[in-house]
């Protein structure tokens, strides 16, 4: 099976070092992920495709950049794939459920925080269940390891893991072929216990950023745990 990741960020970047598989990015091969155009060709040849292309301001309130990268960028990937019969693997958010139920499952309805980087990641995530005709989604946060600010919020919490953990899951859902939707994540956690465990020193912070920033997006992943537990 060979595979190819779309993007050399936090997470692609991790993916490729515990996985190996061939990447492509923005900034090495000068592609425009707006434009399917562009980078087409660079995906001939393989059988699956790990989307880890986005615009992640989550405090932005510019629409323009969000709408492209994240939800007309990925209908177009969508249709490539679907014309070349390759599995699209694509990382959504654990944002999309920042006000729907406490231990959202898969099944359970999306309702996203009022900001353009959600609102356009919910309509990719809704677009590749509509339109694609082989794919994972993931739904999930990575956080850069160690953590890197000098404080960390109390009142957030959630399944969220530094990006060796969950790049390290999803890497076991893709290699064994999995498919449809997964919450993917670690034992709930406050963002402050996270930051703890690489930065000893870090403050605690008992304001969120803005109200656009959930406290709650504690997941069900015992859809994860019970495929990654069959041989």
């Amino acid at each position: 099976m060979k595979r190819l990741i779309l993007g050399d960020g936090l997470l692609g970047t991790a993916l490729r070092r515990q996985a190996s598989w061939d990447y492509i990015s923005r900034k090495k091969d000068s592609f425009d992920f707006r434009d399917i155009l562009t980078y087409k060709n660079l995906l001939n040849g393989y059988d699956e495709v790990i989307n880890c292309i986005s615009c992640t301001d989550t405090y932005s309130e510019e629409r323009d950049e969000h709408w492209e990268l994240n939800f007309e960028g990925v209908a177009n990937l969508v249709d490539e794939c679907n014309l070349h019969r390759i599995k699209l693997i694509h990382i959504v958010t654990d944002y999309i459920y920042s006000h729907s139920k406490v231990g959202v499952t898969e099944k359970d309805v999306p309702v996203h925080c009022a900001n353009w980087y959600t609102y356009t990641k919910l309509l990719g995530d809704a677009y590749v269940q509509l339109r694609s005709r082989d794919y994972l989604l993931i739904r999930s946060t990575h956080k850069p390891e160690p953590f890197p600010y000098e404080e960390a919020w109390v009142n957030q919490i959630g399944n969220f893991d530094y990006v060796s953990a969950i790049s390290e899951l999803m890497i076991k859902l893709i290699s064994k072929g999995s498919s449809g939707i997964y919450n993917v994540g670690t034992k709930v956690k406050t963002m402050y216990e996270l930051a703890k465990r690489t930065k000893v020193d870090v403050k605690p912070n008992f304001v969120l950023a803005d109200d656009t920033t959930p406290t709650n997006v504690v997941m069900d992943i015992s859809k994860m745990e019970s495929e990654l537990a069959q041989s």
